[in-house]
């Protein structure tokens, strides 16, 4: 869903549309099985054991396979496809550009959960040929809990504007999920989301949950210290995978000649595969993936992967404040490839002991 470039960040006006403020839910749900923790886990390089094994994720204090901190971004692209299918049916797919992400983490999601999405389309903007889309999501177990409530923010070419040569592109390698005939700009015909009328998403207060077990302690850290760095290898093969495991089906991460006619030197990465690596990072210094209560991204820079070497991906951490009453830090965390900066802004809140 995702191509990473720098933009600037100009001003642009609304563009009044009937579905802003509107908030839906996605009708069916999503059913999380233990096997897609485990293969998103090992897509994103998250090698926690409490996202392979029952045993460590009931150490931590839960009762299931633990999904990786992003895990809701694979939810999210079935709740993308209902937009685009009922509301959004001017846009395609393979035109978006993601430029934001945050999630605010209320329970991990864990594996046998039913989870249900609601969202709203916050606004539209446009600016010359792009519209900037702004959709907040919650997501929900099968016990009514609010598990995750966060936003994105992506760029959109109107499927008008999309050239004959890079649809026909699209038309010939991308794969392919509905048949295009399902889509229906009438929304009543088409039966992915419920209307809710405008109302907004239920933001449940924070309260207290079950305790952490981090490996750094509140009490040994200070505002001003840095995480060890980290670094991870990404070649065609993780893209690829990456694709199946998420539903990323833009072709500019696993075609050439997509990418070319898009204007990038070669394949890039997906920009929640980095946003997935660096909660890999941030877990492996953590010691408990459920210490991340909130993760926001900015991206502004891309993961170029050649078909003949693996790309590379350097993360940096380093603690921008501390919260003693709540026992919190806040993170802020570097990205890097090739000696470009991935992340406009990205920062993290997390629990610690």
């Amino acid at each position: 869903m995702s191509r990473e470039q720098t933009m600037a960040r100009p001003e642009i006006d609304v563009v009044p549309v009937t579905p802003i403020g509107q908030r839906f839910r996605v009708r069916d749900h999503y059913e999380v099985g233990r096997e897609k923790v485990r293969e998103f886990a090992r897509a994103v390089q998250n090698h926690h054991a409490a996202h392979q094994r029952e045993a460590d994720a009931r150490a931590l204090g839960y009762s299931g396979l633990i999904a990786p901190p992003t895990f809701a971004s694979v939810i999210g692209m079935s709740g993308t496809r209902a937009l685009l299918d009922s509301v959004l049916t001017e846009y395609d797919l393979s035109q978006f550009l993601q430029t934001d992400q945050v999630f605010e983490i209320y329970r991990p999601i864990l594996a046998g959960d039913r989870v249900r999405s609601e969202i709203i389309i916050e606004s539209i903007r446009q600016f010359g040929d792009n519209d900037f889309i702004l959709v907040r999501f919650s997501l929900s177990n099968q016990h009514g809990e609010v598990a995750i409530v966060g936003s994105t923010t992506i760029v959109a070419r109107r499927g008008a504007d999309v050239g004959a040569t890079l649809d026909d592109v699209v038309e010939n390698i991308m794969m392919h999920g509905r048949p295009v005939e399902s889509r229906s700009a009438d929304f009543a015909h088409n039966d992915a989301l419920v209307s809710l009328g405008v109302s907004p998403l239920v933001e449940p207060e924070r309260h207290e949950s079950t305790p952490v077990h981090t490996l750094p302690a509140f009490d040994d850290l200070a505002a001003g210290d840095r995480l060890p760095d980290g670094a991870f290898r990404l070649t065609r093969g993780d893209l690829a995978n990456y694709a199946g495991v998420s539903g990323d089906a833009n072709p500019i991460h696993f075609s050439d000649h997509a990418a070319q006619l898009a204007g990038l030197p070669t394949v890039v990465a997906h920009g929640m595969l980095t946003m997935g690596l660096a909660g890999g990072y941030l877990t492996s210094w953590l010691g408990d993936p459920t210490a991340i209560q909130k993760f926001s991204v900015r991206f502004s820079g891309f993961v170029p992967v050649a078909a003949d070497a693996a790309g590379t991906v350097e993360f940096t951490g380093r603690i921008k404040s501390l919260d003693s009453a709540a026992r919190t830090a806040t993170i802020l965390l570097g990205g890097t490839s090739e000696g470009r900066k991935l992340f406009g802004r990205a920062l993290a809140e997390v629990r610690l002991r």
